[in-house]
């Protein structure tokens, strides 16, 4: 059969021997009574969805409250960076406060699990542990405990009846199907530890992410202490959402006010950096951007980012050597963040272009002075959401002038002690903070 006219057969290569007819009609699926009948969405019960508080302020801030009777967490995050430390705090507050908790453990022994529980406080009678990684037999834990959270430390290694090893496509799709199925029987919340591939990526198939409430990402340096979790998916609350932790050996304690965080202090005025305020999710955030140039008689010279976009840099540069006329072929580039934060919020761009101007020109810029702004290819300087949060933010913390694209009109609630400049341009700010070219 073909769906258009063709003059040889393609099976036996004989020429004319096919007839003109009409295509085969699908096969015709008989409707099925159902055993619930569909109701107006204003009869639903909204108490069914209430949010959960867990006491760990920061997690409830990403999850929208709190935890979710029925929902399902998906948490991902590099080896090492507390994934396991956390969630045991979270489970000992719940089972101090709502009851039996299970926490299955693939990865550890019971005994290893206990030996941090001591460490960090986190031990309770109501918190139960099980070193399992058989499918049934965890689903057998939760049939006779009946816990009012579960916690299951990592999907990859939980083994089901599907071929494969654990860790694969089937195993993982069949133990998140059955622990999902038997969160929405039993309307318990459930939080599964995802691994992570080299590039970042969550482990696993696609599907795992698309069948949970809420993906929660676990980010921070391995080598420093600071650590935050980010909601890029959340069927219950906002997503894009961050909080903020500190890993020690007492165990992880929140940064309720982490601005201070991402912002350094220096003794001396130093060329090369310049402080913005980037929203993550609601909350505003001082953040330090910092860039050091340095000539290069490579043909290709390097540039280097952490914490900020490359693509952004690269972009930045451009209109720097285009639209300002600074010289940046030539220079070996590097651009960092202070404390290890990841910025994405275009309203960094200004920040950005003048830490790269002050490192070019080696002049520093002058103290409690913020940028704000997003940076289009003429040079100009754009609007950006949230400036009287921003600005509120800096003025909480002692900052006095602030540099803002033009045409904002939002400042009722703006402290009269903040000194603010509106800027049509990347020029005009340079040439403001007194960045010569050279």
């Amino acid at each position: 059969m073909s769906t258009k006219w063709v003059g040889r057969c393609g099976e036996c290569q004989q020429w004319g021997t096919l007839d003109e007819g009409r295509a085969g009609v699908a096969k015709k699926i008989a409707p099925v009574i159902p055993l619930s009948r569909a109701v107006p969405i204003t009869d639903v019960d909204p108490t069914t969805t209430i949010h959960l508080p867990t006491t760990v302020g920061e997690l409830d801030r990403v999850l929208g409250g709190g935890l979710v009777p029925g929902g399902v967490i998906l948490l991902a995050g590099e080896p090492g960076v507390g994934k396991s430390t956390l969630l045991l705090e979270v489970a000992a507050r719940w089972a101090r406060t709502r009851g039996t908790t299970l926490y299955v453990t693939g990865e550890e022994s019971a005994g290893q699990v206990r030996m941090r529980a001591q460490r960090t406080s986190a031990e309770t009678k109501e918190l139960y542990l099980a070193a399992e990684t058989d499918l049934p037999v965890v689903l057998g834990h939760i049939e006779s405990l009946k816990p009012s959270l579960v916690v299951v430390d990592s999907v990859q290694t939980i083994s089901g009846l599907s071929e494969g090893s654990p860790g694969g496509v089937a195993q993982v799709k069949e133990v998140a199907s059955a622990l999902i199925h038997r969160a929405k029987e039993t309307s318990t919340p459930v939080i599964v530890v995802g691994h992570v591939t080299k590039e970042g990526a969550i482990a696993g198939p696609r599907t795992l992410e698309h069948l949970v409430d809420v993906v929660v990402s676990f980010e921070g340096d391995r080598h420093t202490g600071f650590r935050l979790i980010r909601a890029t998916k959340n069927r219950f609350g906002p997503a894009d959402e961050i909080g903020c932790f500190e890993l020690g050996d007492t165990g992880i304690k929140e940064v309720p006010d982490p601005s201070g965080i991402f912002t350094s202090r220096y003794a001396e005025p130093v060329s090369g950096s310049a402080v913005g305020v980037s929203v993550e999710g609601r909350r505003p955030l001082i953040t330090e951007i910092q860039a050091l140039v340095v000539p290069t008689a490579a043909n290709n010279p390097r540039r280097v980012s952490n914490g900020v976009d490359y693509a952004r840099l690269a972009m930045v540069l451009a209109v720097l050597q285009r639209r300002t006329g600074r010289k940046c072929h030539s220079l070996d580039v590097y651009a960092s963040t202070v404390g290890g934060v990841r910025i994405s919020d275009p309203a960094a761009d200004l920040a950005l272009g003048c830490a790269l101007a002050s490192a070019i020109s080696d002049q520093p810029i002058a103290d409690n002075t913020v940028v704000i702004g997003e940076i289009g290819l003429a040079g100009e300087v754009r609007r950006v959401a949230d400036l009287e949060r921003r600005l509120m933010e800096a003025a909480r913390l002692g900052v006095t002038t602030a540099i803002i694209p033009q045409g904002h009109q939002d400042r009722d609630r703006i402290p009269s002690t903040l000194q603010i400049i509106e800027a049509p341009s990347l020029s005009f700010v340079l040439n403001l903070l007194d960045l010569k070219r050279k």
